[in-house]
């Protein structure tokens, strides 16, 4: 595989609906494309989903865009890659920047798929056709909208309803919903808001039958949650905490949690992701496939990977119409039911639309390699 050319298309999308978790509010989304051309014109790509500031990783969009530009895209263009798998080892030296990586790796393995005529999934070793996916609703100003949009949810049929917890919105709010929805599929998701201090309002969720808390303890630990999953009924799921594939290993071997939520921009890529779900297989860990807000690339990237055996939950991959008012893709990501359609088609299974694109395109920078020096290791 030659590339001959990598775009960074950087984008600047106005959510629907404002987005609440404990980090905060979000509207506007910044989002990058990244599009790798290679000698004959054909052309991948790969989705960055950094945020615009350190809040969810220590990652954030400007970090990222000088990662692509000076380390990456230039590492990418001086190689020949025969299989998108090299990619990991060829950024390796890099020390974390997992979300640049991935996009760029993204890119690679959607334009690798196109050249052999196979959708990503397939190459990926999936072998679903459809899957499942649930929904990801942030906090509201009050109990009775969130109702209102979990009842709006559950009518679209969504697989799983998640909901955003933090201090102060969790014990009380989820009994709420429970007199409401008894029998929902219904997980919470902390995002990192709770310390051990807080185990008696941990252990007070358990009566709710809850299909899984989502990272309440803070991200990176492993130990921490290890004492907390020891004293909890409800499944623990590791989502921060789990960046790599040595952090899932470790995860395991202490009994940190009983299901894991992989995120493609949190471990690096797919070839991680692939790592990851092999392990969690072996260990009898499910998973499901986390989304971080991502335009269309980035939701086909998280469907190619969820067709992979392990991923038995309903991951966060709804509807492109869920978050915006038109996606970047052609067709958009549509789940009826709680079930999105695999495509068949070659790479990702969508084009990207550049009409539609240039209504949010900020910048784009272009990186050949005529323009980029060649790069030295020094031992």
């Amino acid at each position: 595989m030659n590339i001959k050319e990598i775009k960074l298309h950087q984008l600047l999308m106005n959510m629907k609906n404002p987005f609440t978790t404990s980090f905060g509010t979000q509207q506007d989304r910044f989002i990058t494309i990244i599009e790798a051309v290679d000698e004959n014109g054909l052309s991948g790509f790969g989705e960055c989903v950094s945020g615009e500031d350190p809040l969810y990783s220590e990652e954030f969009m400007d970090a990222s865009l000088i990662a692509m530009k000076k380390y990456f895209g230039p590492l990418l263009l001086q190689n020949e890659i025969k299989h998108p798998d090299d990619v990991w080892e060829l950024f390796k030296p890099f020390k974390r920047n997992n979300m640049a990586k991935a996009g760029i790796e993204g890119a690679v393995w959607d334009l690798y798929a196109k050249q052999h005529d196979i959708p990503l999934s397939k190459l990926l070793g999936g072998t679903k056709s459809e899957v499942e996916v649930g929904v990801s609703l942030g906090l509201e100003e009050t109990d009775e909208l969130l109702l209102e949009k979990i009842a709006e949810k559950v009518d679209e049929g969504y697989k799983r309803i998640k909901v955003k917890i933090k201090p102060g919105r969790d014990v009380e709010m989820i009994r709420t919903i429970r007199r409401k929805f008894k029998d929902i599929p219904l997980m919470v998701d902390a995002n990192s808001a709770y310390t051990l201090d807080d185990i008696d309002t941990l252990k007070e969720l358990d009566q709710f039958k809850l299909m899984m808390i989502e990272q309440p303890l803070a991200a990176g630990d492993l130990i921490e949650h290890a004492k907390l999953q020891r004293q909890l009924k409800t499944p623990v799921c590791l989502d921060e905490s789990i960046d790599s594939y040595e952090a899932a290993a470790g995860a395991i071997e202490l009994g940190s949690c009983r299901i894991i939520n992989v995120k493609v921009g949190r471990v690096g890529g797919l070839t991680q992701a692939k790592k990851i779900h092999d392990l969690a297989k072996a260990h009898h860990i499910p998973l499901w496939c986390g989304g971080m807000l991502e335009a269309g690339v980035g939701r086909l990237h998280n469907i190619a990977i969820t067709t992979l055996g392990n991923f038995t939950l309903p991951g966060d991959t709804a509807s492109s119409s869920r978050y915006w008012y038109e996606d970047i893709i052609t067709p958009e990501v549509n789940a009826e039911n709680g079930v999105v359609k695999v495509s068949h088609k070659p790479g990702i299974g969508a084009e990207v639309d550049f009409d539609k694109m240039k209504q949010y395109l900020k910048k784009t920078d272009v990186l050949t390699k005529e323009d980029t020096p060649d790069m030295i290791f020094y031992d």
